[in-house]
Parts: C-alpha cells; structure tokens; sequence
C-alpha cells in the first residue's frame, strides 16, 4: 500500500497524503534519458507519487536501476524538500556522508544536504565524478531540482567508461601509470582556505587527516599551507566491473579557468605556488595535448536535459560524471551523498 500526496495544509513538501493500492512493478514508467544512453528518466504512474514511498515498497527497484543505467532521473513525482532528498537518499544507501576535504563553496542546508556548488551564473564547471581527487568518494549522489533557473543551469552527465574509451592508449597508459597529483597551496586569500577544506580550526586536526589520508602537508609560515595528494586516475566500478575514467586532472589544472585568470595566476605565482593545480602522479607538468584530448572526450559523451522543479537525479558516481551549465535567474538545486 502506497501513499499519494494531496492539498492537505502542510505546504509544499509536506501536504497529506493518502492510500493508493498500487504494486511496485505498476509504479514507474522508465525510458531512456535521451537515445543512446544508458542513463534513464523514471516517471510515476500514480500522479504525485512520492519516491520514498517507491523505494520502501519496490524492494531493490531503484537500486538496480542505479546499478544498472549509472544515472536516473526521477520526474514527476511529489517534490522533496532537503529533509526529504535526505531520507531518500539514507533509504537507498543507508546513510549520509558529509563533505569533508573540501573544493568548492557550498552550504549545508538541512544535515548532511547541502547546496551545489555556489560558482557564479556565468562559469561551467567541467564535467568530474564527485570528489574523485581523494581517496574516499561518495558512491552516490543525489541532487533535487527547488527552482529551475531561468535559462540554462543544467546539470550535464557523461559516462565514465566511454570517456575512458574515447581516449588514446598512450594518454591512458601514462595516467594509469603516474597517477594524479593535485597540488593545492592555502593562504594566498584565493580558493578556499585550509579551515573551509578540512572543516576544523585546528593545525593539529588538519594534519591528522591528511596523515590518514595519504596527504603530503608542509605548512610554509601563517596560514599558508601547502598539500600534495596523488591518487588514481581510473578504477573498476564497483556496480559494473568496467575500468572507468575517475580524476579530476582537466579541472584541478590551472588551465581550466578562463584564459586571463590562468595568465594573470602564473603570472604572480611559479607553478608549484598556484592556488591548485594537477600534474600527473610523478611530479611532472600534465602535456596540454592529454588535457585537450580529456576534454574533447567529455565534451562527446555529454548530456543534458534542462531541470524542471522536483526532479531528483541520483548518479553512481563511479559510473557517471556531472558538471553544470552557465545559466540566467534564480537557480537553486540541492545534493546529498553516501
């Protein structure tokens, strides 16, 4: 016995709801996101359905959907609020985890929900699988859709293995076998400060972390702190058995940023004094010929549907990448992670 939402008082996210005699199988429609991708876009056959309600009466459904197809959207059902994206989210994988070892400006909204991140309107970022410049990356990422913006601000995905496959044998091997390394200095008031990334005010925590992690840290005087972490460059996914493309190299690089910031950023820092930057695992500078091969092969493997609001998109992150697109209006899009 499922549950349908109605126009009780409870607003917008929390209205009442009622019966709906209904199996798991008659549920959901499920097509592909667009042709010729195993992403898929799953739509209810009960209007209003809510997806918690799906999950914990359809057994495994979503599960091996994700496992599957690497990313779907759900579209159509009853609208989550953060609290709601979060039960979702700990229904499916049992649990939140929360964004330590930070890159990017995000705030937290309700727990372990937070903002995406909070670049401005006019800046893509590139493609990346969450995190995937550590050692310790979410499996899964759910985002929901609260305000679609005004034009634009999609969230574009790209499957990890075919980018892999896109690239050439000698670009691989010399990945595969150096590793990345990202090299980020703090101090300089630019990017994120030490105390954002490792959430703690406290040298001696910091420290801890990166000993636990297999973060070269060599503080140089203030608040300046320089790391160096070399990690993989692709892995086997879990769900699928399929080696797959998983580093943040193209965007870590000091040339992924508008082409006056990067000149203007070597112009007063030398290359291992940059605010962050990626070389590959050995210490030596990444060839801009492999970096423009890395992202011409994302670029082919994109793909986009614009956010309508109450979508909820939830991504294997080993399978499948995500960026986002420049956009216009107001945009508010929110992500959890286990």
């Amino acid at each position: 016995m499922l549950t349908q939402t109605g126009s009780g008082p409870g607003g917008r996210f929390n209205r009442a709801r009622r019966s709906v005699a209904v199996s798991g199988e008659a549920l959901v429609r499920t097509t592909p996101l667009i042709e010729g991708s195993r992403a898929v876009c799953c739509t209810p056959t009960v209007p209003g359905l809510d997806a918690r309600e799906w999950l914990s009466n359809s057994g495994d459904a979503l599960a091996r959907l994700r496992d599957r197809h690497g990313a779907v959207l759900l579209r159509d059902f009853a609208p989550l609020d953060a609290a709601g994206l979060g039960e979702l989210a700990t229904g499916l994988d049992g649990g939140l985890r929360d964004y330590d070892n930070r890159s990017t400006p995000r705030r937290r909204v309700d727990g372990n929900v937070f903002t995406s991140t909070e670049y401005p309107a006019d800046q893509t970022i590139p493609q990346h699988n969450e995190m995937s410049y550590t050692d310790a990356w979410p499996a899964t990422l759910f985002l929901t859709c609260v305000v679609p913006a005004a034009t634009g601000g999609e969230t574009p995905v790209a499957d990890s293995a075919r980018v892999l496959a896109r690239l050439s044998e000698a670009t691989r091997e010399r990945f595969e076998r150096h590793g990345v390394m990202y090299v980020r200095n703090f101090g300089h008031g630019m990017d994120l400060s030490w105390q954002e990334v490792f959430q703690t005010q406290d040298r001696a925590e910091a420290d801890a972390y990166c000993a636990r992690h297999g973060i070269e840290a060599e503080w140089l005087g203030g608040e300046r702190l320089r790391t160096r972490h070399v990690v993989q460059a692709t892995l086997t996914a879990r769900a699928t058995g399929e080696r797959v493309w998983f580093n943040q190299a193209h965007l870590f690089h000091v040339s992924s940023l508008p082409e006056h910031v990067e000149r203007e950023l070597r112009a007063e820092f030398a290359e291992h004094e940059l605010p962050r930057n990626a070389l590959y695992g050995d210490g030596t500078p990444l060839a801009p010929e492999d970096l423009a091969e890395v992202r011409a092969a994302y670029a082919a493997e994109e793909i986009a549907l614009p956010w309508q609001a109450g979508d909820v998109m939830i991504v294997d992150n080993e399978q499948f990448s995500h960026g986002r697109n420049p956009y216009s209006g107001d945009r508010s899009v929110l992500v959890a992670m286990a």
